[in-house]
């Protein structure tokens, strides 16, 4: 399927690493312009030039999206490289460890500006252009944690919680403009970060050496999904970049749980 994004110009924060590196990867190979964020120039060199080297147009940029002049600073960076914003992915966020009795006010406060205030200001400073050229695409990345939320990492879901519902109010802001608002929100992904903590706790535990063999076992003691496999970044990136395409234009305010049925709710 042609997602019919050549052309279109993408800015993926927090693309330097993880499922947003696969987010501009793949926005980058459906023919998109993409702009790598990451909060050093060394971070993001190297995406941008696998993304390159693969055929892709992409540049990267570099700040601090967790103050108002630093996010400017990103934002406008990218406008001069690329032109107008046509699609805002959100992906910037951190699951930092916590719990109800030691995560302090100011644990609270910076989970919120990570994983919330970072989208706001961006989102603010892309929709305006975005109006008035009648088109756009915003997409948050979220958390299933935001439908079934655990005790522990209390501000991490609640700051997620904030997310998802702040997607339905921008939807609803921008109802009619021609840009779509959408919330993506995997369960347990198989980043490279996931796949080592577990390769080296099946090790301890005697599950195996390999992903394959130790697959199951995460399953059974971690998460219970109706597919039987963690999913792949690139399955994240695939749903976001649809997403964000001119063939995703019906989608709006929706919360997409891709969590290989890890949470089989009717909502």
């Amino acid at each position: 399927m042609d997602l019919q994004l050549a052309g279109r110009t993408a800015l993926v924060t927090g693309s330097h690493r993880g499922t947003g590196r696969a987010i501009a990867e793949t926005l980058a190979r459906e023919g998109a312009r993409v702009v790598v964020h990451g909060f050093a120039d060394a971070e993001t060199r190297p995406v941008v030039d696998d993304i390159v080297d693969a055929g892709g147009d992409a540049c990267g940029v570099a700040g601090d999206i967790m103050s108002d002049e630093g996010a400017k600073a990103v934002f406008h960076a990218a406008v001069k490289a690329v032109g107008p914003i046509d699609i805002l992915i959100n992906n910037y966020g951190t699951a930092d460890a916590g719990s109800w009795t030691k995560s302090e006010t100011a644990d609270w406060i910076d989970a919120y500006e990570k994983n919330v205030l970072s989208a706001v200001r961006l989102t603010r400073l892309a929709m305006a252009a975005m109006k008035e050229r009648r088109w756009g695409r915003i997409v948050m990345l979220g958390t299933i944690g935001s439908t079934e939320p655990a005790a522990r990492m209390p501000h991490y879901y609640a700051s997620k919680g904030a997310l998802a519902t702040m997607t339905i109010s921008l939807a609803k802001e921008l109802a009619g403009t021609g840009i779509t608002v959408n919330i993506v929100s995997p369960g347990l992904i198989r980043t490279k970060e996931v796949e080592d903590r577990f390769l080296a706790q099946g090790r301890e535990k005697g599950w195996g050496a390999t992903w394959d063999e130790i697959e199951p076992h995460v399953l059974k003691n971690f998460i219970d999904n109706l597919t039987g496999k963690v999913t792949k970044t690139q399955e994240v990136a695939d749903l976001v970049a649809f997403v964000a395409s001119p063939r995703a234009g019906a989608l709006m305010a929706l919360n997409l749980r891709i969590d290989g049925g890890t949470t089989a709710l009717v909502v």
